[in-house]
């Protein structure tokens, strides 16, 4: 999973950075609520851990900030607050989960797990569509502006999962996991030569351009301009 972690308790951070980081989870800190709206808008994360008081925006104000703007990313709310008043207001501002501190690591990362499953299962709608883009699963099949696209097996599974983040950025590590399945870098171009065989596919002879790189994070796919 990657992972956006909102705390601005150095040491507590500190501890789930690491604790995540070796069960294998990819983890962005943020040590305030204004710097973690603009880390979870300009980037794609499988979910977020937002403690409950931050400086500069807090908690809940950054939930409703995200859900405002359309980001459907799951949170789950830590806090200090275990009053039932405030696990209300945690999920009504557009929490998914509410933890109160302390906790154990494990639990956390049970939750996580099985709050990211729920919002895959929610969001697996069989068509996938991006402008003129549209990508049927069931089917398996791919058209833009109504022409067939035929696109090999690894260049299917790469379109879905950037259809999927459409408008944010998805780096090379997300791309490794959740396309390739790894769980390391090969230190190879495999990325490279498969984003630019799937641009030449749905980009080319078109007007606009939906796959982009963003220089030095990763790529993007957005509506045509």
């Amino acid at each position: 999973m990657r992972i956006l972690l909102v705390e601005d308790d150095t040491e507590a951070a500190t501890y789930l950075v690491k604790g995540l980081g070796e069960s294998g989870h990819s983890v962005d800190h943020a040590a305030d609520g204004e710097t973690g709206l603009r880390l979870a808008t300009d980037n794609a994360y499988d979910i977020m851990i937002v403690d409950r008081m931050l400086p500069k925006k807090d908690g809940l104000t950054l939930i409703e900030d995200l859900r405002r703007n359309g980001n459907n990313t799951p949170v789950l709310i830590l806090s200090a607050l275990d009053d039932v008043d405030e696990r209300v207001m945690g999920l009504k501002a557009g929490g998914d989960d509410y933890m109160t501190k302390p906790y154990s690591l494990s639990e956390l990362t049970a939750r996580l797990q099985a709050l990211v499953r729920r919002s895959q299962s929610q969001h697996s709608g069989t068509v996938l569509q991006v402008g003129d883009l549209t990508l049927d699963l069931l089917k398996h099949k791919v058209t833009r502006a109504g022409r067939n696209i035929n696109l090999q097996p690894r260049e299917f599974r790469l379109l879905e999962y950037l259809m999927r983040h459409t408008g944010q950025v998805v780096t090379r590590s997300m791309l490794l996991e959740n396309v390739w399945d790894y769980h390391f870098d090969p230190q190879t171009n495999v990325i490279d030569v498969q984003i630019s065989r799937l641009r030449s596919k749905i980009d080319k002879d078109f007007d606009s351009e939906l796959l982009v790189t963003v220089r030095g994070a990763g790529y993007k796919l957005q509506e045509g301009n």
